[in-house]
């Protein structure tokens, strides 16, 4: 009996790009939309003629997550007239390591067999047997990649030493559930920054949120309207005007943190948003200390705040936080305020 995480993958499929420079979904099985087959187009990079090869991207499209290795062909092989192609898995899970490991046995089986049925094979055998063995290809084992392993991957060290005391504007927004917009033109640096992100709210250990590389589309716009709260990596900058789709706005080659207008009541900083911030950066910055050290110095920290949170609720009718709770603890506005959107998402408001 396979383990449970070998039925998390969804579909394998295939784009290539031609001797005519046309680029076309050639294969997949068993199946994918049309609607997200439209989406993994728009991304594998070879539509996209003068931005170069993006060798590995992922991303999420209505809780389908995507995972597209890039290759360009190199002579003599069986693929005759395909100068590019690019692998496309689907899944449930948010793992980029596990599926880019996957991908690339996958495209040094399509280089050297040229067709797509060895390709199944090792799909089928990965989804019945959580396991690809093949001696010329390498071998992929799907327990090799622990989802934990993924989570700590990104590096809340990085965003804390670009960003310093700002990255409580992340962190509250996180906590609060707001939308994060995050700006780069490279996609490879979004992919890296965003995926860090949820890690500041470890409590959650909550990757839906991440929507690390978007296009300005509707119906890749109308996919995150649907979402309460978000992290979304864009390499458009016109996004910095869609003031709709953000309640922070990070620019991550100028290193700068908006909040919009409508969200600064909710994100007021005071005492306690300093006292977190400067538990963030003296673990960031501690040279001693890895990414899981500060992300646990971090969540410390929160598991206090929502202790507390937790302890006023039980307080009240229905275990329920209402303002006038709050009033009555005479805390400073900023904390007050605060506490208040917290529980609102932690759902220990009463309504």
């Amino acid at each position: 009996m396979a383990a449970p995480e070998t039925q998390l993958m969804l579909s394998v499929g295939l784009i290539e790009k031609d001797v005519n420079a046309d680029t076309l979904w050639v294969w997949c099985y068993p199946s994918v939309s049309a609607e997200l087959r439209e989406v993994l187009l728009s991304k594998c990079c070879l539509r996209q003629d003068s931005r170069g090869l993006h060798t590995f991207v992922f991303g999420q499209f209505r809780r389908t997550w995507y995972y597209i290795s890039t290759v360009e062909v190199q002579e003599p092989t069986a693929l005759k007239k395909v100068t590019h192609f690019s692998i496309v898995v689907t899944a449930k899970d948010f793992n980029p390591e596990r599926y880019a490991a996957f991908s690339r046995v996958l495209c040094r089986m399509y280089i050297k067999h040229g067709s797509p049925v060895k390709m199944m094979e090792g799909y089928i055998a990965v989804l019945t047997k959580g396991i690809c063995q093949s001696d010329e290809n390498g071998s992929f084992l799907i327990k090799d990649y622990d989802v934990r392993k993924a989570y700590l991957a990104g590096s809340v060290k990085d965003v804390v030493s670009q960003f310093g005391m700002e990255t409580i504007i992340l962190y509250t927004a996180l906590m609060l559930k707001k939308r994060i917009v995050v700006h780069h033109p490279q996609v490879e640096v979004l992919l890296e920054f965003t995926r860090a992100l949820p890690a500041l709210t470890w409590h959650r250990k909550d990757w839906s949120i991440l929507h690390p590389y978007v296009h300005l589309t509707d119906s890749e716009l109308e996919n995150l309207r649907t979402c309460t709260g978000y992290v979304a990596g864009f390499v458009d900058p016109e996004v910095s005007n869609r003031s709709d789709l953000f309640d922070v706005y990070v620019n991550l080659p100028d290193s700068e943190i908006t909040i919009s207008q409508s969200a600064k009541e909710a994100m007021s900083m005071g005492k306690l948003h300093k006292d977190i911030g400067l538990v963030i950066v003296q673990s960031a910055e501690n040279a001693d200390r890895t990414d899981g050290q500060i992300i646990k110095d971090i969540s410390i920290k929160t598991r206090e705040i929502l202790a507390n949170l937790a302890s006023l609720a039980e307080e009240c009718e229905n275990s329920k936080i209402t303002l006038e709770t709050l009033k009555q603890r005479h805390f400073p506005p900023a904390t007050e305020n605060f506490l208040f959107h917290l529980a609102a998402a932690e759902q220990l408001l009463k309504i």
